[in-house]
């Protein structure tokens, strides 16, 4: 599947589900106002395609906090409405959003916060050589209850591997998972634990990945 068509389905998809989702955004939205105040929606800067910073856009989950990315005091941020959005994925609707920008794509590896640029190794960098995604292929393969050794195998093997029928297996998938709420917290922590880096340059991807569509 080249880029051009990734892009045209990417954008068609995201406009008509924005559309059909339009009702369920307003009613979140009037919910997390009512329960959290302003604002309503969560921004944060993530790491796009080649290295390039975009804003990522979700519906609020927690209370406000310290500025900056930090997982330790999640647990007691995180409200009643930001848990129930955070397991039925809802949370997620406004990225669309960033679909039609261009910022994403629906399949991809899942964008990162702007502070883990430099902990990368070169090979987990090539998870930007893509759009990031809505959904990928660590998030079907157990999300946060993965390791970050895991996941980065997992984005570099899409990046490897990417394709139309790849996508709508992960897309299959995803639809699965979030019914089934899997993987929405890592172990020990209400929502995912902080990446600070690795000392080894590469990892072998592990026997579980496949093609990551079993």
């Amino acid at each position: 599947m080249t880029d051009a068509i990734k892009r045209a389905v990417d954008l068609t998809v995201a406009l008509i589900a924005l559309l059909v989702a339009a009702p369920v955004l307003a009613a979140v939205a009037v919910a997390v106002l009512l329960t959290m105040g302003r604002p309503v929606l969560f921004r944060q800067a993530r790491i796009g395609r080649h290295g390039r910073e975009f804003t990522i856009l979700k519906f609020r989950s927690m209370a406000p906090g310290a500025d900056g990315f930090s997982t330790a005091d999640d647990a007691l941020r995180l409200t009643p409405l930001g848990r129930w959005l955070r397991d039925t994925s809802l949370d997620e609707l406004p990225s669309l959003w960033n679909i039609v920008r261009g910022d994403m794509s629906l399949v991809g590896p899942r964008p990162l916060p702007t502070s883990y640029r430099f902990r990368y190794t070169p090979e987990q960098f090539r998870r930007h050589e893509v759009r990031p995604g809505l959904t990928g292929l660590a998030q079907v393969n157990g999300r946060n209850a993965l390791d970050w050794n895991e996941k980065f195998a997992h984005d570099v093997h899409y990046v490897d591997h990417r394709g139309l029928l790849l996508d709508l297996r992960i897309l299959a998938r995803t639809a699965v998972a979030v019914l089934r709420r899997q993987g929405i917290s890592a172990p020990g922590s209400a929502t995912a634990h902080e990446f600070r880096g690795r000392a080894a340059a590469e990892q072998p991807v592990p026997a579980t990945v496949g093609s990551g569509v079993r």
